[in-house]
C-alpha cells in the first residue's frame, strides 16, 4: 500500500517546498536541434550541432541562473 488516507507518501514533503524551479532542457534540445537543422541546410552540420549545444547551455544556465 503506497498511499494512506488518499495522501500520496511525498504529499507531506512536496507541499512544504516554497518554490518551483523550472526547467531549461526543452531550451537546450530545441537549440541543438535548431543548429544541428541550420548546420545541415549549410554544410556543416558538426559545427551546426555544437553552436546550438553552446546556445542551449547558454540558455540552460539563464534558466537556472532566474529560477535560483
Amino acid at each position: 500500500m503506497l498511499a494512506l488516507n488518499g495522501r500520496a507518501c511525498e504529499g507531506a514533503t512536496m507541499a512544504n517546498t516554497p518554490r518551483t524551479s523550472q526547467a531549461g532542457g526543452a531550451l537546450l534540445a530545441g537549440a541543438i536541434l535548431v543548429g544541428t537543422i541550420t548546420g545541415i541546410v549549410l554544410r556543416q552540420s558538426s559545427i551546426g550541432f555544437l553552436v546550438g549545444l553552446g546556445v542551449g547551455l547558454v540558455l540552460l544556465a539563464l534558466v537556472w541562473w532566474r529560477s535560483r
